[in-house]
């Protein structure tokens, strides 16, 4: 009894500071801390105690792909790279403020999930996409060859924004028309972030808003949190594993 009593405060500890976290996450994470155990009695424990996840609704459509730009193929294919830097997913969500909405414009590494440059603004203008694509740039530096993948929006389709990727020798790719399942790892991590900051958090000003979001996506999504595509563990420690092989090889 006292072990079970022991393991349902380490299961409600960690629900309350993992938000969003289903049993799953959970388990890996007992698990990490040395604890053994089984995902039918940490599911159990949650039951009883009202801490199960509840889902959030499908994919919203919020491009605007309306325009006379050219539109790429997609190269993508939602494969799974063989290393980092090889493709990078890029896609915009709105978030809601009480005077107005900021949007948020992101690009992760689809090998490791991790996010490799965000941008945050009162404007959804081709601006945003293009200070996160070159803080991403500025960071990691990636080879030529580079696939960049993303809806067919008007910030991702302008001018300045493909000659952007063309000057870094990066390959353009784009979603089919009015299917946000071609770019899932992006959706993914917005349903993420929504559900275990931006819905538990009450953001009153747009520089919060960025303040609690640069927290959420540098010190917890990249560092801390368990992706279950990735054998749950963190996009960071993700990435070094595979430094780690290749050095060993």
């Amino acid at each position: 009894m006292t072990r079970r009593l022991d393991l349902q405060d380490r299961i409600e500890t960690l629900a309350f500071h993992k938000a969003g976290y289903g049993y799953r996450r959970i388990t890996a994470e007992l698990r990490r801390q040395g604890v053994i155990v089984n995902r039918k009695l940490v599911l159990k424990i949650m039951k009883e105690s009202d801490l199960l996840v509840r889902p959030l609704r499908g994919f919203t459509i919020t491009t605007d792909s309306k325009h006379a730009f050219p539109v790429y193929p997609n190269l993508y294919q939602n494969q799974w790279p063989d290393a980092p830097d090889r493709i990078w997913v890029a896609d915009i969500t709105y978030i809601r403020l009480p005077l107005g909405f900021v949007y948020l414009a992101v690009i992760l590494d689809a090998y490791s999930r991790k996010v490799v440059g965000w941008a945050l603004s009162k404007s959804l203008e081709a601006d945003l996409v293009i200070e996160a694509m070159n803080v991403a740039l500025a960071e990691r530096q990636p080879p030529p060859g580079l696939i960049h993948h993303s809806d067919r929006g008007v910030q991702y389709a302008c001018h300045a924004y493909t000659d952007l990727l063309k000057q870094h020798g990066v390959q353009i790719s784009m979603s089919r028309k009015g299917n946000p399942y071609d770019n899932a790892v992006a959706e993914s991590f917005f349903k993420t972030l929504k559900k275990e900051e931006v819905y538990l958090s009450d953001y009153r000003t747009p520089e919060e808003a960025k303040r609690q979001i640069k927290h959420f996506i540098n010190l917890v999504y990249n560092q801390e949190r368990l992706h279950s595509s990735l054998g749950y563990v963190p996009p960071v420690e993700y990435e070094l594993q595979y430094k780690q092989t290749q050095t060993a090889a």
